[in-house]
């Protein structure tokens, strides 16, 4: 997916997940449109096919095309890429969902969704290791949402060709608030064309997508568009928990640490299995564990060792290193640390991955191996299938990745906030969006071996959302047994899909059904 969900460095104030390696052959910055250069039309290459799934045959139309973005004063700043796919045959439009659906970065394509969740094709890679080079195999996907809802991939500005136009450059798009009014504009834009304004709604964003989702859903309706749900997957929705000094980060990832620990054999499950040591993990973070780190440097000695035991049962590092680590343990550390004794490194995005390091005595990793392991198979398969099956042709190259994260203005206005706040803190963005809109669904999609956006740490976000209890009910958490690209695991997929499909019935009743 090209998930980079966090910023390059401590300089960008934030913690260093870049997401470099998805799509590293390309990651050259676009360029900035000339002023008064000329405004490209719009496209739209329809294609016609047919998905085989469940059984049957589905009959789609692809579009693959870009829509103008413009300025307050109406002038074409920006042209955005998408891909598209209809049902044919619907007559009744407001009985058929509509959902758009993007990845992160900030600075990603939307090819890793497109290729590899829910898209009608879908490229085959290896679960839980690297896949072999080319020849790839693209297949009809049995998982795919096309026969539940038409699926909108939208491609934010730099990125697959997405682009500055006339007047516009990078910096009007490339910020928190910029890229939610981009997204905000496009999404009317869309909308308005097609003819959908009155079709049941839906947002689909995965890590950084998380955080456009938040603020996009609120912005969108603020503006008028109501929408039936949000899908959030691999969330990160407050940048403040990664900042140094804050312990949050520690205490939302040792849920995630056990699970990759038992994953790993490094730790025996309980008789419960991995739900009973995954509560144990959760009760023990935000008790015991959450006191002895606001303590600080206050702990008693006969406490600390007692919580570095407990830390240890849990994760399975020694107390020695706990001790010395003050207790708290950096995910960077984690995956060099955890398998060190067989010379082996984890993944970040996806733990379930091993990797070798040239210095086995490092304190952190030299690679992701979870970060390298399917970049080209889905960046090869995206390219062939975009100009073989969907008849798109350019002259400029898709890029699957920018370098818009070493740019990105990370200020954001949150909801009730008359200033900006330095660090995007969403959480109030989504909770406003739900109290505005007493029928909007939230569904939260987390892997248990993901440890670039912790899934108790989103669970935490999503508990200070600000609720009545009458609301609780339209906010959904699901667990998959997979890491940050939960679509990678093909049967995490198959349940994912099983799951949507249950949350959109719930939040459009109204829409046919497959």
């Amino acid at each position: 997916m090209k998930p980079g969900v966090l910023p390059l460095a401590l300089g960008l104030a934030l913690a260093a997940v870049t997401g470099s390696g998805w799509a590293a052959e390309n990651h050259d910055a676009p360029k900035k449109a000339e002023a008064n250069s000329p405004i490209p039309a719009e496209r739209n290459v329809a294609t016609r096919h047919v998905l085989h799934i469940d059984g049957g045959s589905l009959h789609y139309t692809a579009h693959a095309g870009t829509l103008l973005i413009h300025d307050d004063k109406g002038k074409a700043i920006g042209s955005m890429f998408y891909v598209a796919y209809t049902k044919d045959g619907i007559k009744d439009k407001s009985k058929r969902p509509v959902t758009f659906l993007y990845n992160g970065g900030p600075g990603s394509a939307s090819l890793w969704m497109h290729m590899g969740s829910f898209g009608p094709k879908r490229v085959l890679t290896t679960n839980a290791g690297a896949t072999p080079p080319p020849p790839y195999q693209l297949v009809d996907n049995p998982d795919s949402l096309l026969d539940v809802t038409d699926l909108v991939f939208i491609d934010a500005m730099g990125t697959g060709f997405s682009t500055p136009v006339g007047s516009g450059t990078d910096k009007d798009f490339w910020g928190v608030d910029q890229d939610a009014t981009a997204f905000d504009k496009f999404i009317t834009r869309y909308v308005t064309v097609n003819q959908r304004w009155n079709s049941p709604k839906f947002l689909y964003g995965e890590s950084y997508g998380t955080t456009r989702s938040a603020a996009l859903v609120d912005k969108l309706q603020n503006d008028g568009m109501a929408f039936n749900g949000v899908i959030l997957m691999s969330s990160i929705l407050n940048y403040g928990e990664l900042l140094p000094g804050m312990d949050r980060e520690s205490i939302g990832n040792l849920p995630s640490y056990a699970a990759i620990a038992a994953y790993h054999h490094k730790i025996a499950l309980p008789a419960g299995g991995l739900p009973e040591l995954l509560n144990q993990a959760r009760a023990f973070a935000d008790t015991e564990y959450t006191e002895a780190l606001a303590k600080g440097d206050t702990l008693p000695a006969a406490q600390k060792a007692a919580i570095a035991a407990k830390l240890s049962a849990l994760t399975g590092l020694s107390t020695t290193w706990l001790l010395e680590a003050n207790l708290r343990i950096d995910p960077s550390r984690f995956q060099k640390e955890l398998l060190r004794d067989r010379r082996l490194t984890i993944g970040r995005y996806d733990a379930r991955f091993t990797g070798i390091d040239s210095d086995a005595a490092g304190e952190t990793t030299e690679t992701d191996p979870s970060d390298t392991g399917m970049s080209g198979a889905f960046t090869a398969a995206f390219n062939q299938y975009l100009t073989t099956d969907l008849n798109y042709h350019s002259d400029r190259s898709y890029l699957t990745m920018s370098n818009a994260i070493e740019s990105w203005d990370w200020k954001h206005r949150a909801a009730g906030n008359g200033w900006k706040v330095p660090m995007p803190y969403v959480v109030s963005d989504l909770g406003e969006a739900m109290r505005s809109n007493p029928h909007l669904h939230v569904l939260s999609a987390n892997g248990w071996y993901d440890l670039a956006t912790p899934f108790h740490a989103t669970e935490y976000d999503l508990a200070h959302l600000g609720l009545e209890p009458s609301q609780m009910g339209q906010l959904q958490y699901t667990y998959y047994p997979s890491g940050h690209m939960i679509y990678l695991n093909p049967q995490a997929l198959h349940q994912l899909k099983h799951d949507l499909v249950g949350f959109y019935h719930q939040a459009a009743p109204t829409a046919s059904k497959p």
